[in-house]
């Protein structure tokens, strides 16, 4: 009959778990990548928003403070001249060149002269004085029928000197002595002045820069726009100038429906209002680029997170590999047991080779004929001679085998390892008369591999053993020894400890700030039962738990208190503490008669956690005296050191 191998039951089973493994290692990695990758875009996008916030504001205010002396200066010329007017009528010439150097000296002046009470033109400093009247323009109406002396700023309004370009003017009454109007003195400012101001800034493709009189009439919009120019129905004057003269908020912009972020401010001295808008999308230009990259960043950690997972699933499917092919040639040895003739031995009572089969050559590479009469020990590794000659003596009849394995030399000087099977060659009662058969078969091979799985099951015992951040047991470990000691002693506590603040410690600090803190912590309680019975594990998140075995409740409250003042000694800052540190609560609990199980002893420990921190942290409490007596914690006081425990009943 062919010989078959025998079925792994638990093949499928351990496929399916090492599949599940990878899955979730995967499935883990990618969401914290992509947690990472989010926090990072959102944050960096807010930071982008603030940055363009902060530069529309200051370039408002500068644009602001640039209209304003731009008008300061036409405002302090004209009103000398008004004063002069008032009392005399000057010689024209000279006035006209006194208004020409005037306009020559102020950039921003594209001309100003002087129109009597009729609205005709009596001084200028064009080169020839306009022959039109101002008689139906609004700032002279105004004028004429207000015996106001402040400045105007008029609409922007169509020259009739030069048909094709726009200005501003700036206009101020004349009142003669007798109190009667006497004209207006006028100014114009060209709309080209401001856009070329205003063109020098880079604010992006849909970027605008408007200056704005305070009834919502647009003076200066900078790209020039077709739409209308009565701005007073908007938010910026139903609402936010209302609220204040200086402002930052979101629009959709009245010239192009594209959405904006727009900055304002109101000029100081003059009824006028400057406004930057710069469009989300240019705001954000940098932010998409940074947002390109960290995507293609992403990528390549996904990618390599795809790759060490198939790594991993690699070294599942080689340890699965390395389990069959073990069972193969365990398989493979015992067909060879039923099928070939393994080196067979007589042994005489004085260890002494009487018969060697021909498969010695072989498998060992010894000729028989040389070895007959020599020892069978002299071919034995020294450190396993004794081992084999215990094999002998455990036979205790005829039926009777032992079974041992040691290393054997080869022809070539070389060590083998070989398994021997004693068995008593025929029965006798005379001891010096005994021989021994034995049957020697190679095992080097299977002994390597058993080596190199039984190295691998240790690493992997010890890997689930762990935590793997702090490098305690973890929670199942600790369970499992709860278990077990707890069933053995008579005596066993329980301690919990939990970091306080430790979530604002988190916020203030970061993650990696808290794993580093969480290592500081652990490497203390851990210190606690080197070279002890006793046990310290991660209990989970922030918190930790202690065994002690054959430990009464009164020493374990000193264990307990050594570990969260030796914590307090190591100085970790913590703003989210009031006590300006990292500080630990723990909760004792001993065994007594009436605990039902070690899953009660650790609810009670938990317990005695729960009253430590509500009577304020960094305290220890004793479960059997909860609400009764508790650990006060150590205080800082204004000299940084420690204050004395008090116990309170």
């Amino acid at each position: 009959m062919p010989h078959r191998n025998p079925p792994d039951p638990g093949g499928p089973l351990r496929r399916v778990t090492s599949t599940a493994v990878v899955i979730v290692f995967a499935l883990v990695m990618t969401a914290c990548i992509l947690g990472v990758m989010a926090w990072k875009v959102l944050d960096a996008k807010k930071a982008a928003l603030a940055s363009g916030s902060s530069e529309i504001q200051n370039l408002a205010h500068s644009l602001s403070e640039h209209a304003s002396h731009t008008i300061q200066a036409v405002d302090i010329a004209m009103g000398g001249m008004v004063d002069l007017l008032k009392y005399r009528d000057p010689d024209p010439d000279r006035f006209n060149r006194y208004l020409a150097e005037t306009a020559k000296t102020l950039p921003q002046l594209r001309s100003i002269g002087v129109a009597d009470a009729k609205g005709n033109w009596t001084y200028s400093s064009l080169a020839e004085t306009p022959r039109h009247t101002i008689s139906d323009r609004s700032y002279f109406a105004y004028h004429r029928d207000k015996p106001d002396n402040t400045l105007r700023i008029s609409e922007l309004m169509q020259s009739r000197v030069d048909e094709r370009s726009s200005m501003i003017v700036l206009s101020k009454r004349i009142t003669k002595l007798d109190g009667s109007f006497g004209g207006v003195v006028a100014a114009a400012i060209d709309k080209d002045y401001f856009n070329n101001f205003y063109r020098t800034f880079q604010l992006g493709p849909d970027g605008g820069i408007s200056l704005i009189r305070n009834d919502g009439a647009l003076l200066m919009r900078w790209p020039q726009s077709d739409k209308s120019t009565d701005l007073s129905k908007t938010d910026l004057f139903r609402k936010h100038l209302k609220q204040s003269s200086v402002g930052y908020y979101k629009i959709i912009s009245p010239f192009d429906g594209i959405v904006k972020h727009l900055g304002y401010e109101v000029t100081p001295h003059y009824p006028m209002v400057v406004t930057v808008a710069i469009s989300e999308d240019w705001l954000l230009s940098e932010w998409w680029k940074g947002l390109r990259t960290d995507a293609i960043v992403a990528g390549v950690l996904l990618c390599m997170i795809l790759m060490l997972a198939a790594l991993v699933a690699l070294q599942f499917r080689f340890r699965s590999k390395t389990e069959r092919a073990l069972r193969e040639r365990e398989a493979h040895y015992r067909l060879l047991a039923n099928n070939i003739a393994d080196i067979i031995i007589l042994i005489d009572a004085n260890s002494l080779l009487r018969y060697v089969s021909r498969s010695a050559e072989p498998v060992l590479g010894l000729r028989p004929k040389d070895l007959l009469s020599k020892s069978c020990l002299d071919l034995v590794h020294p450190d396993d001679r004794e081992s084999v000659k215990a094999a002998t003596t455990r036979i205790d009849g005829a039926d009777s085998v032992s079974t041992v394995v040691f290393r054997h030399y080869r022809g070539d000087g070389t060590l083998a390892w070989v398994e021997s099977k004693f068995k008593m060659a025929s029965a006798t009662s005379d001891p010096a008369r005994a021989e021994f058969l034995c049957v020697i078969r190679d095992v080097t091979e299977r002994k390597r591999m058993e080596d190199e799985l039984t190295q691998l099951n240790r690493r992997l015992t010890q890997l689930a053993a762990t935590d793997g951040l702090t490098g305690l047991t973890n929670r199942r470990t600790f369970d499992g020894f709860l278990r077990r000691e707890y069933e053995a002693c008579e005596e066993i506590s329980v301690l919990l400890f939990d970091i306080d603040n430790f979530k604002g410690y988190n916020d203030t600090y970061g993650h990696q700030a808290g794993d580093r803190c969480l290592q500081a912590v652990a490497k203390v309680i851990g210190h606690a039962t080197d070279n002890t019975s006793g046990l310290s594990a991660r209990y989970g998140g922030e918190e930790f738990a202690v065994v002690l075995p054959n430990s009464s409740e009164d020493d374990s409250m000193k264990v307990a208190e050594a570990i969260r003042l030796t914590v307090r000694a190591l100085g970790i800052p913590n703003t989210a503490s009031s006590r300006g540190y990292i500080t630990i609560s723990a909760g004792v609990a001993a065994k007594t008669r009436s605990t039902i199980d070690e899953a009660a002893l650790v609810g009670e420990a938990d317990t005695a956690l729960y009253e430590a921190k509500r009577l304020g942290r960094n305290r220890s409490i004793v479960s059997s005296s909860v609400d009764l007596q508790y650990v006060a914690s150590a205080s800082l006081q204004h000299d940084g050191e420690f204050a004395p425990d008090e116990r309170t009943h």
